[in-house]
């Protein structure tokens, strides 16, 4: 392990809308010299909600606008008291903020937090904007976790399949000879806990309690798996509400466990169905989804290896995002790319991140 490391804190809030997950690590941003403490603060109900608005409200709303402002302010507020809760401090803040709008094909990704206002609660640098260098050059911005998915499966054997379930989902495969292939492959829990929010008023479905009870309609699935995205090459991406227009029209007048029950089996199915270059020895899910019974039952079925969740490698899945952008950020301090043409499709690997420096 190279002498020049670097103590990171990552910060995370997914398109789960569920909190902030910060995790501490020490790295040269190739790779993990050691791990620290995790944490996770759950937003408020109305911040949770706020977010919520925004990502249907933000194709017309500017960053400069009032509501925007406000719940920005907010997020980042949950952020600084999220690194307050380490109890550990770092040379680098990870921030990469809460995507409210993703749309490559217009070379445009939005993730709100004001990284200043972080800096300058924190006393600590902050390396923000992760995606906008690799969806100006054309890259679709996302998925960004596969470098860190193949830093810490360096001993694992290979070809390895690691499925991420939050809000959307999106898979890294690794090959034997250094091969990184990565892309969403379709929605996660996102559909769920709208859905669960809605006929249950809980933010998600919990152990998949409403899905189990109900049936899959096979016809409405078929519509769903009919999406034009699916016929997309990967490296490709998504927004979380890429689907919502078509989940509604498929899903209506069923019964609200029968609409968690298809729309589990149209998550899984649309990752069971994306095109892998050869067949993993090994399947690790991380993510909320892999504490869904109902989506780890469905993965199992589909494939015909171990599908465990990642803390069967060691790994700490309620960590693994917050880790990745911890690892990011020293990777941007030093020049070295975030992505590459198998993980977004950008022409060349490609560097991105901001740094805010402080004071």
């Amino acid at each position: 392990m190279p002498s020049q490391t670097t103590r990171a804190i990552g910060l995370m809030s997914g398109t789960s809308l569920d909190g902030v997950d910060a995790a501490w690590l020490e790295t040269d941003g190739e790779t993990i010299a050691s791990f620290g403490p995790a944490t996770t603060l759950k937003f408020e109900d109305s911040l949770r909600a706020d977010l919520r608005r925004l990502l249907d409200l933000a194709p017309g709303l500017s960053a400069a606008d009032p509501f925007v402002k406000d719940v920005e302010n907010r997020l980042t507020q949950d952020h600084a008291i999220a690194v307050g809760l380490m109890g550990r401090t770092a040379d680098v803040l990870g921030f990469h903020g809460q995507t409210i709008l993703h749309a490559p094909e217009r070379h445009r990704t939005w993730q709100i937090g004001d990284a200043a206002l972080l800096a300058h609660i924190c006393r600590i640098p902050v390396v923000h904007d992760f995606r906008s260098a690799d969806v100006a050059a054309g890259g679709q911005g996302a998925p960004f976790a596969p470098l860190f998915h193949a830093a810490l499966a360096t001993s694992l054997p290979k070809p390895l399949l690691i499925i991420n379930i939050g809000g959307v989902s999106n898979i890294t495969y690794l090959g034997e000879h250094g091969d990184i292939l990565a892309c969403d492959t379709g929605p996660g829990n996102g559909p769920l806990d709208d859905l669960a929010q809605l006929h249950l008023g809980q933010p998600y479905d919990k152990d998949g309690a409403l899905a189990a009870s109900g049936h899959i309609d096979a016809a409405r699935l078929q519509t769903l798996l009919s999406h034009p995205y699916f016929a997309l090459p990967a490296p490709k991406s998504l927004d979380r509400l890429t689907f919502s227009a078509l989940i509604a029209e498929a899903t209506a007048n069923l019964r609200p466990a029968d609409a968690a029950a298809t729309l589990a089996a149209f998550a899984v199915a649309a990752i069971v169905q994306t095109p892998l270059p050869a067949a993993p020895q090994r399947v690790l899910v991380c993510g909320g989804g892999r504490k869904n019974p109902v989506l780890m039952a469905g993965l199992r079925h589909e494939f015909a290896v171990p599908v465990q969740p990642v803390e069967a490698a060691g790994w700490d899945g309620d960590a693994l995002e917050a880790q990745c952008f911890a690892f990011l950020a020293v990777r941007s301090l030093r020049g070295l790319p975030l992505s590459l043409p198998g993980t977004t499709g950008v022409p060349a690997p490609m560097p991105g991140g901001i740094l805010t420096p402080w004071p």
